[in-house]
């Protein structure tokens, strides 16, 4: 899984051409885990720091709706897991 910290700056996109959200990428993740399932799969985050992706060359700007999700589990475990 992407290790990107949490209070890095990112954007959360809309293909539709909604308004972003312009915060943390923490502040996306949380916004993206309480979109609609149509919401969420027309949403991507874009990072001011490329990262590298399992089978590609070069590394992305953009994640997908399938690899937010796993960061929304991903920030869901961190949160269990400090109570």
């Amino acid at each position: 899984m992407m290790d990107i910290p949490w209070d890095q700056p990112a954007t959360l996109i809309d293909l539709d051409g909604k308004t972003p959200v312009i915060g943390t990428f923490l502040e996306c993740v949380m916004h993206f885990s309480l979109f609609k399932p149509f919401a969420k799969e027309q949403a991507r985050i874009l990072l001011t720091r490329p990262v590298f992706k399992p089978g590609r060359k070069t590394r992305a700007w953009i994640l997908n709706p399938d690899e937010i999700e796993l960061l929304v589990e991903r920030m869901r475990n961190e949160r269990s897991s400090a109570n």
